[in-house]
């Protein structure tokens, strides 16, 4: 009677799996993951802070520092109106990923979600682009941290040579089995990447000019309303859904969890501080700047805080590209589409 309350209570509490004879370990079912014993990794170990940390860290990184040049081009109120439409459509899907597992929790990914819709043609059609979007991520981080390497050490070695850092050492941290054990990656480099666009943020706003206004008396020229080409505006509403393309990740990391049920306020809290921090971090940024933005605007302060930009910035990069290695490694082998071995 007690298991049967319970179950109608916690329709995702891990079925326990019953054991005979000493000695042996007791193990839960997953619908994902299967047997889970206390000897084996436990999947299902992530709190809700922590599913929303690592949600932040999927989606902050110095992309956020794109937004300015995109307020340049279709003006701050254009540009603030386009970001928040943005955000409140990726709110709402992200918010159907909640309801959505709870009703069908042998879904570990998009691809899983999309052969429910339309067929396992429609599953494979998704897996290919799910894949090429890991790929490219992680590979959009992998040439993030080369770059940061470069900037840091003023070019003091070969940029393959960076690139292949970069890559083993993303390899090696990806490697590591749960979201549990590497969600502390997803604190350091939350702060990491944070703590880089801030100070970037503070320094155009103490300074009198931005790096490459003309000499002489400056002032800015923001634009409140701007009046670009269409290809232009398009470009920039494209950088605010670059910013949020985070959510599919959103699939694996509710997997981890251990009570599905959080996965909304993990989630509302996150969009709620990606969007703020975007907004914060665009309005002043542009605000100071004007049409002398760069892009990324850690050159808009100067050589010496872009060193120390990414320099701070370097373990945010390099979680950026783990959490998206990571995520492929386990969806290959939740999606069956490939066995992976783990580092234990």
């Amino acid at each position: 009677m007690i298991e049967t309350l319970k179950s109608k209570q916690d329709p995702e509490a891990l079925a326990p799996v019953p054991s005979h004879g000493a000695g042996v370990t007791t193990s839960t079912h997953d619908a994902v993951f299967g047997a889970m014993t206390e000897d084996g990794p436990n999947y299902r170990n992530v709190g809700w802070v922590g599913t929303s940390i690592i949600m932040m860290k999927t989606q902050i990184g110095l992309g956020v520092l794109s937004i300015p040049a995109a307020f340049d081009i279709l003006g701050m109120i254009p540009g603030v109106i386009c970001m928040l439409i943005i955000a409140a459509l990726t709110t709402w899907g992200a918010y159907v990923i909640g309801p959505f597992k709870l009703k069908h929790p042998e879904i570990y990914g998009i691809d899983d979600a999309t052969g429910l819709v339309f067929g396992r043609v429609g599953r494979e059609l998704v897996s290919v682009g799910f894949s090429l979007f890991l790929i490219f991520c992680a590979g959009s981080g992998i040439l993030g941290i080369s770059i940061g390497l470069n900037a840091v050490s003023t070019h003091g070695a070969c940029t393959a040579v960076f690139t292949a850092v970069a890559t083993i050492t993303v390899i090696l941290l990806a490697s590591i089995r749960t979201l549990g054990r590497i969600s502390f990656l997803a604190w350091v480099g939350l702060v990491a990447i944070l703590a880089a666009i801030l100070i970037v943020t503070i320094a155009v706003g103490v300074q009198d000019r931005p790096h490459d206004a003309p000499a002489g008396p400056w002032t800015s020229d923001y634009k409140l309303v701007n009046n670009p080409s269409f290809t232009d505006a398009i470009s920039a509403i494209a950088t605010f859904i670059f910013a949020y393309a985070g959510t599919p990740f959103y699939f694996p990391i509710i997997a981890e969890m251990r009570d599905h049920r959080d996965y909304t306020k993990s989630m509302l809290l996150c969009q709620g501080v990606v969007t703020l921090t975007y907004l914060v971090i665009g309005i002043i940024v542009y605000y100071y700047c004007g049409s002398y933005v760069a892009s990324p605007a850690l050159g808009s302060a100067g050589p010496l805080l872009k060193k120390i930009g990414y320099g701070i910035a370097l373990p945010g990069l390099v979680v950026s590209s783990t959490l998206s290695t990571h995520d492929g490694f386990e969806w290959s082998t939740n999606s069956r589409r490939g066995m992976v071995e783990y580092v234990p």
